[in-house]
């Protein structure tokens, strides 16, 4: 199959895979899609670690690296550091934060409860930059960047080492600020997707994206979660698909195990997006976290970082205290996800999956090729 994103990639199938791990990144390149790495979590020296395994396991397949750059951000204005954003962080959250973990026994009263710094730190400029550093001295084939526009400095340093860049948006008119920015590549995002997403759905912000942005590339990101929905991308004027989600219940990838049997279980409508998380508005999998946080006692989300300076903390001690079988951390264990959540199943290996979707397309295409014949 040949559409825009496989000439500029050197694809087989128009699939992007974003994961956090390189496992699934690995696994998608090489069964003839495109692997994008999430760098932000990684410091540039575990990047440059990752990056260095997939070079040699791809084998000069292509995968990418997805660095998220916020354009709102508490304390960026006023060149705060990491410690004097987390200063910034209200008492009464923290304790709030505190209390809920004690009431549902993943701490005892004894237990300290410290913010984690580093999710200011992964934001700051220079992080950034040393990532990018990273990613350019490998043979990354696509950066992209979501949160925000692309700096002049970003989009000429990828023009430069020829490396296409690609942004993420959520209405047409982010789409136009991006393609004016320079960008080679649009992902439009829907509302179904999982993470930080806006409100109108791929459906609907696919083909305005596309015809908005012509001849500059678009991919259908939100909900899709096998070939059927390819095929309805490439017909809504998509170059190609961006997914996500899908990649959470596969052997491959880093889903704690107590999440993968809470997204087994969910639908489509056990989603919600929530400021709890990350402070932005995010798709997750809704958990006690979230009724707690959003009661009328919570004293309410805090902007980004602030507030997962406190999840991130939070979130490292449920996971624990759930893989120990903790029926409580259970009730509070969420994750990011998308409605696609209700299409999962069971766990399989990422190859699998990318030849189902090959598979779910080729027959999408197969029944409308019989409806025009039939016409």
């Amino acid at each position: 199959m040949r559409t825009a994103l496989t000439d500029m990639l050197g694809l087989d199938f128009p699939l992007v895979a974003f994961s956090h791990c390189r496992d699934v990144v690995a696994a998608v390149t090489n069964s003839g899609g495109f692997g994008m790495l999430g760098a932000v979590r990684f410091t540039p020296d575990q990047l440059d670690e990752e990056l260095s395994w997939l070079d040699a396991v791809t084998h000069g397949r292509p995968y990418g690296v997805d660095v998220l750059i916020p354009t709102q951000l508490a304390g960026r204005d006023e060149g705060l550091s990491a410690g004097e954003t987390a200063a910034r962080v209200p008492a009464e959250h923290v304790e709030f934060a505190r209390d809920l973990l004690l009431r549902y026994g993943i701490i005892s009263s004894g237990d300290d409860f410290r913010l984690r710094p580093a999710a200011a730190v992964q934001y700051e400029d220079q992080n950034v930059k040393a990532l990018l550093d990273v990613a350019f001295a490998h043979p990354v084939k696509l950066v992209a960047s979501a949160l925000g526009i692309p700096s002049p400095e970003l989009v000429a340093r990828a023009k430069s080492n020829g490396v296409p860049i690609a942004a993420l948006v959520g209405k047409v008119e982010h789409a136009r600020r991006q393609a004016a920015a320079g960008v080679d590549l649009i992902v439009a995002q829907g509302h179904e997707a999982g993470g930080h997403t806006g409100e109108i759905t791929t459906m609907v912000l696919t083909p305005q994206v596309a015809d908005a942005v012509a001849p500059i590339p678009v991919l259908a990101a939100g909900g899709i979660a096998d070939g059927r929905q390819i095929a309805a991308a490439i017909a809504l004027g998509a170059a190609g698909v961006w997914t996500g989600s899908v990649w959470l219940m596969t052997e491959e990838s880093e889903t704690d195990a107590t999440v993968r049997e809470k997204f087994a279980a969910a639908s489509s409508a056990d989603t919600m997006r929530s400021r709890v998380r990350t402070g932005k508005l995010a798709r997750q999998l809704r958990s006690a976290w979230h009724d707690e946080w959003e009661s009328a006692d919570s004293p309410g989300p805090l902007p980004m970082p602030l507030m997962e300076m406190i999840s991130d903390s939070a979130f490292q001690k449920i996971g624990q205290a759930a893989a120990a079988g903790s029926p409580e951390a259970y009730r509070l264990q969420s994750y990011f996800v998308g409605q696609a959540v209700g299409m999962l199943g069971s766990v399989r290996p990422a190859a699998e999956v990318v030849y189902s979707m090959i598979e779910s397309y080729i027959e999408a295409v197969a029944r409308l090729n019989e409806i025009s014949a039939d016409n």
